[in-house]
């Protein structure tokens, strides 16, 4: 068992609701810009909403929630995207006392009506029509229910409308009823293997994470003397999303909502509000690295790009040897690279972030070094850190001026964490959840003697610093009995530019293998970068050929990083992405790798016993040892 990393005291306690910091800025400072909207997705201009009139926004919508009979402890969910209406909603909802829960507009119908029925909601708040639908297809088996409300019919409206007759005081005495230890939130797991479980989330370990991290890390946010902006764009329908809110209406940082995660909509609003800090997560981190590399392949500067991004990581590396040994740090001719780069190349690319940003902060699941060196080299440094549903949100953070990447850094004042001898990671501080809804049994196994077994693989070093390794659940173990822990191959598999998803498998049989899919947008540039020339039936078998080689040398590289008997011996590639519809990621985009492999069982057999037919031969020196049938491609 590894010891506890213990760290300094947390900040003082919370002596009310989630809603009071809301109503105590607008009596303290009513002109700050809280929030900021536009009118439409093309619009330039972001219009800001000032604390005081947001204030009185939620007021109004609270009275209105009193006249429809929402009482405190009720709970109300909210299904809809990231947008302004969620965070006056859910700020009203805990001013009067009401418990929200989120559920992700894209649930299935089985999804929606277990999480209402298990939740036990009185109301609901959809975002438009279709939403509407579904809960009203489920609507017979939720005798709870007792009213479904439509963000884009004017539902909010018509409630402020049903409160004029509620008196203003009449919020302000049902906000002073909440304490710090009623539940806030119900959260749901993103059920990567059976149903999802509610969270009872306490204003307390809500706010709490919140002002533990503004009180170490807020002024990282902006520029001296300048508000801070972030763009909230991550659903607030997960627990990570919730943070983000709560980090801006607590610390007096301007926010911004972007409903829609396309690339095209995520570069109009980076570029129109121009944030100072950015929240993201691995896989979009990932996403613009690539763009950044296609877009300079395509204007003939990909060489260019390649040794600006080796010189950033390399950079970044000598940097942090510097603060964390005290070394010389970066040599003179790698300061003048780094500069000309600078001039050429770096500024560029965080344009395409808005060109304030300073920061970032990466969560979900861990980020890999290589890509936390890149950023930190052009100019934003990326916080990985590392949380649950469970802990209300983030529990690691990396120390200012002792940032380590490649870990999620160290506890944050008043966690503890410890690694089991088993390798498991257990969490005891003030934001561990208070229990799962109506599920005793988990309850149990889940909070051991105050700790929290998390289910998550990590280390812990000298200095405290947390290294996250994998998930109990996912590690593979072959007929030989060696153990695997997929992340970190998937991982440094993501980061070849045609590599869009990679799930190792392998439980019982003789070697690891992968199913690998395409990068679409980079599977068209490559494509078309081959330039190969011939008829279409020989271009297209040339083609594909060519495609096998590149991503045999992606699985090659990732290999290089572990011993034979962990490395990938045979992979497939798919004929299209894993997503949300089909079934195979959770609404917060994680993989659910056993729905995979039930998925693919014919594809996995075929690929295993196409590997044990096949005789094997000698090949070019990237992929030496592989197998024929190693290089399958799936059509």
């Amino acid at each position: 068992m590894r010891d506890v990393a213990l760290a300094p005291a947390a900040p003082p306690p919370l002596t009310g609701g989630l809603a009071d910091s809301l109503f105590d800025t607008a009596a303290r400072n009513p002109t700050l810009p809280m929030l900021a909207r536009r009118e439409s997705a093309s619009a330039a201009v972001w219009q800001e909403v000032t604390a005081v009139e947001v204030r009185d926004q939620v007021s109004d919508l609270a009275r209105g929630l009193i006249a429809v009979g929402i009482t405190p402890g009720e709970r109300v969910a909210i299904m809809a995207r990231t947008r302004y209406e969620w965070t006056v909603l859910s700020h009203a909802l805990w001013a009067v006392g009401a418990e929200v829960v989120p559920v992700y507009p894209t649930s299935s119908r089985e999804q929606v009506e277990w999480i209402l029925r298990d939740s036990g909601c009185a109301a609901v708040i959809v975002e438009d029509e279709q939403s509407v639908m579904t809960v009203g297809s489920v609507c017979a088996a939720l005798p709870a229910l007792r009213h479904v409300w439509q963000l884009d019919a004017g539902a909010l409206h018509e409630l402020a409308v049903r409160g004029e007759a509620v008196p203003p005081a009449a919020v302000d005495s049902m906000r002073r009823l909440v304490l710090p230890d009623a539940t806030a939130v119900v959260a749901y797991t993103s059920g990567t293997s059976g149903r999802p479980l509610g969270c009872a989330l306490s204003h307390r370990g809500l706010a709490g994470v919140c002002d533990t991290l503004l009180a170490g890390w807020g002024h990282t946010a902006a520029a001296p003397g300048e508000q801070g902006a972030v763009l909230a764009f991550l659903p607030f329908s997960h627990v990570y999303g919730l943070m983000i809110q709560g980090l801006c209406i607590r610390g007096g940082v301007l926010m911004a909502h972007e409903p829609e995660i396309t690339e095209e909509a995520l570069i109009s609003a980076l570029r129109t509000f121009r944030p100072t800090y950015f929240y993201a997560v691995p896989s979009l981190l990932e996403k613009i690295y690539k763009n950044f590399l296609r877009a300079a392949q395509q204007s003939g500067r990909g060489g260019l790009f390649e040794r600006a991004a080796d010189t950033a990581r390399d950079f970044a590396a000598a940097t942090e040897r510097q603060r964390l040994t005290g070394g010389a740090g970066p040599g003179f001719d790698l300061r003048l690279q780094h500069a000309l780069y600078e001039r050429t190349v770096y500024r560029r690319l965080r344009a395409a972030l808005g060109g304030r940003v300073r920061r970032a902060t990466c969560g979900g699941s861990t980020l890999s070094r290589e890509l936390s060196l890149f950023y930190e080299g052009i100019g934003i440094y990326v916080h990985d850190g590392y949380g649950l549903t469970e802990t209300s949100g983030g529990v690691t953070m990396q120390p200012l001026g002792r940032e380590k990447s490649g870990t999620v850094g160290q506890p944050l004042p008043g966690t503890e964490v410890r690694v089991a001898d088993d390798g498991e990671i257990l969490l005891r501080g003030p934001s561990v959840f208070q229990g799962y809804v109506g599920d005793e049994a988990a309850t149990r196994a889940t909070l051991r003697d105050g700790w929290l077994a998390t289910g998550d693989l990590g280390q812990l070093d000298d200095e405290g610093y947390l290294t996250i390794t994998g998930r109990k659940k996912d590690v593979i173990v072959t007929s030989s009995g060696k153990s695997v822990a997929p992340a970190a191959l998937e991982q440094r598999l993501r980061m070849h530019p045609l590599v869009h998803q990679a799930v190792l498998v392998g439980d019982n049989r003789p070697c690891v293998g992968a199913l690998i899919t395409l990068d679409p947008d980079f599977l068209v540039h490559w494509r078309a970068a081959l330039a190969l020339p011939g008829d279409a039936p020989m271009r297209e078998a040339r083609e594909e050929n060519a495609l096998r080689e590149e991503v045999a040398r992606a699985v090659a590289a990732a290999n290089s990083t572990v011993s034979r008997a962990e490395s990938i011996r045979v992979f497939r590639i798919l004929p299209r992405p894993f997503d949300v519809a089909g079934g195979l990621l959770t609404p917060s985009m994680k993989l659910r790798r056993d729905e995979i492999v039930r998925t693919y069982a014919a594809e996995i057999d075929a690929m295993y016993e196409a590997r044990s037919r096949r005789p094997q031969r000698t090949l070019p020196d990237e992929t030496a040892g592989w197998d024929d049938a190693d290089n399958v491609f799936f059509r």
